[in-house]
Order: C-alpha cells, then structure tokens, then sequence
C-alpha cells in the first residue's frame, strides 16, 4: 500500500513538473524572466515582447490615430526585449498585436484575447467609468451554446444564449428576450467575443440597473451552420430575409418552446449592429407587432413611399420603445439621420442616440449598455 501511494505521488510530482516546464517554454521560451505586458502604470502603458531574433518590432494598436497602418516601432532593451510606452488611452477596450520582420503575432504574455471574424486580437482594458460594466461581475449569468434546426434554411444552426444569475435556481420565473444580432463579418460569438454582451448583463442586472432578460444572438449568415472557427459546411442562400423569417418564425418559437420566456410582444426586443441593424429595420418591417422594443445600431434607410408605409405599419402595431444609436464619425451617419427624419415625419416616438466615434466595438457596447437599462420597464 505504501509502495502504491509512493508512486502515485511521484506521478503527481512529475506532472506537476511537467506542466510548469511547459508553461515556462510557452511563455518565455525557457529563457530569462517573463516580460509583463501590458503593463499600466498612472497615466501610461507600457507593451514588451521578447523577440530575441527579431531585426524589427512594430505595434498596431486601435487607440492609434491610424490602427489600419504600420504601426509603430517598438525599441529592444539590454535584455533583448522590444518595449513600447504611451500614454494611457481613455477608459475603453482596445485591440492590439505586434508585428515582428513583418510578421502578425500576439501578446505571448496577455491571456486577454477576442475573434473578430477569422482574427484573434490582444484586448487592452482601459479602467474607468466608461468600462466598468464590461469586467466580469459577482452574480453571472450562464453562456450556451445552442443547435437548433431551421427547415427553412435547410440547416442545423448555433447561437448563443445568455440567462441571467439565478435563471436555474427558481424554475418558477418567466424571463423578457432580448434578440441581439451582429453584424457584417460577425458570428453567433460576436456580441460575447466583442461586445462583452454577458458581462454588460451581468453588471446591470446585479446593480438593479436592468431587468433580468434572456439575450439570444443568432448567427446572422444565412448560410453559416455555425461559427467559421466550428469549420462546418456552408451553403448559399440567396432569398431575400431568409435570415429574418427563420428568426421569426423558427428562433423566437425555439426560445419560448425551450427557455422560460415570456412569449408576448411586450417581452420581446430586437436590437442589431450595423447588418444586424438592417436585419432589425426587415423584422420590425415585416412583422410589426412581434417586437415591443426596437433597437437598430449603426445603420439608417433611405427616405422613401417604402419605408413611410413600413413605419406606419409598426406604429399601428404599436410598440414600447423605439431606441437608435450612431456615431457621429460613422459612414453610415447621413442614412441614420434620415431614418431619425422618417421617424419624426411619420409621428413615431424614438430616441435618437448620437456618439461620437464610428462604426466600431467602442460605440456598439455604449449602445447596449445604455439601452439595456430600458428594456422591459
């Protein structure tokens, strides 16, 4: 017996051993000391890499007046480690990565990571007022996964479903949804990855600050199964709001058949991102009634006979909260204005949110966190 626990501690032992070489070979390459990084201190931020081959080391950060160019030269130090220093940006989440000889890499010492389509990005959080509501909270909900089939597509498709803290704990309780789509280039992670949707939730509700609510985020490609990251097939789909009939006609009733949710109008909001905006302007268009709050982000429509027709026809259904938002830097800032003018003209009460900024993660998570707080009171 003796024998038997003697050598199920040295297995233990080893294993131990040998997890830690292999996260001293992946983080420092088995040599010198770590590198931390991102490294904020007072009113600055300071980003190393040990690239100890490397001839040229550059950063892209989207704080950058110009984050789509070449970035900037980061400068190797005594210990073969290339660091970069700036001003702290304001409270806000930003991406980053380094370029080596020309090379894309990321942060080996930042565990903090999102996808944004087919690329995987460092995040750099900024603290501050602006933030504080994209951190993790103390009460959290749960993030499933959830395969549902679509007759009308022809697929078995994935999306994303958020239930707030204690959803399991009083089998009881009915929940509002929220429908919260993504935009062009997006998936059914976009709004988790990206938009921080669970924590915005989480820090809301657990203030008092939000109803608790379902939020569903469907993946808005008609054709896509799922994810590209689930490296599933695809197919083309070419009717016209494919998406939006399956997502009324077979989403909302997979909801309320497998979540308690409440299934009425009144507990049901749309709200979407720039594609995902237009697919919200479609559903509310073509099934007036079926939303009570209306959420469209970073999109607008042209005045036309069309869009007065649609918009009565949503005022005659009637609906709780009509709530949009852009940025004043967004090229899509001059259709938003005339979708704020159709409005007015056609007598429909709306909130007009105006930021600054553009078509970008920044405003969209402004957006939620702000509108979120009026759903469903």
């Amino acid at each position: 017996m003796k024998k038997i626990l003697a050598i199920s501690a040295s297995l233990l032992l080893m294993a131990g051993a040998m997890s830690a070489q292999e996260l001293a070979n992946f983080n420092f390459g088995g040599r010198g000391v770590p590198a931390p990084s991102p490294q904020i201190q007072n009113d600055s931020v300071t980003f190393r890499l040990r690239a100890e081959y490397a001839t040229e080391v550059r950063i892209s950060g989207s704080w950058m007046a110009n984050p789509y160019g070449a970035g900037e030269m980061m400068r190797r130090n005594a210990n073969n480690v290339w660091e970069y220093k700036c001003p702290l940006p304001s409270p806000e989440i930003y991406t980053y990565n380094f370029i080596v000889d020309g090379t894309a890499v990321n942060d080996p010492q930042n565990i903090l990571v999102q996808r944004d389509g087919t690329r995987f990005l460092n995040m750099l959080i900024v603290p501050g007022e602006r933030t504080e509501n994209y951190g993790e909270a103390n009460q959290r909900g749960t993030v499933r996964y959830m395969w549902y089939d679509s007759p009308s597509l022809g697929l078995n498709r994935r999306m994303v479903v958020y239930t707030p803290y204690g959803y399991e704990n009083n089998p009881k309780a009915k929940y509002p949804v929220l429908y919260l789509l993504h935009g062009g280039g997006g998936d059914e992670e976009a709004w988790t990855s990206m938009g921080r949707a669970a924590q915005i939730l989480d820090n809301l509700i657990e203030k008092g600050l939000a109803k608790p609510m379902i939020v569903v985020m469907p993946n808005g490609n008609a054709g896509q199964q799922a994810a590209a990251t689930l490296n599933v097939a695809t197919k083309q789909v070419s009717e016209q709001n494919a998406y939006v009939n399956s997502l009324v006609k077979e989403i909302i009733p997979f909801i309320e058949k497998n979540f308690r949710a409440i299934p009425k109008a009144d507990s049901r909001a749309i709200a979407g991102l720039s594609m995902g905006g237009g697919h919200t302007l479609s559903a509310t268009a073509l099934y007036p009634g079926t939303f009570g709050y209306i959420c469209p982000l970073s999109i607008g429509s042209q005045r036309s006979e069309q869009l007065d027709a649609q918009l009565q026809g949503i005022k005659k259904a009637g609906y709780k909260l009509y709530w949009f938002g852009c940025g004043k830097e967004d090229f899509l800032w001059q259709s938003a204005q005339q979708l704020d003018a159709a409005l007015t003209a056609n007598g429909l009460e709306h909130t007009f949110f105006v930021s600054d900024g553009g078509h970008v993660w920044a405003n969209w998570r402004l957006y939620l966190n702000t509108f979120a707080q009026l759903l469903f009171k």
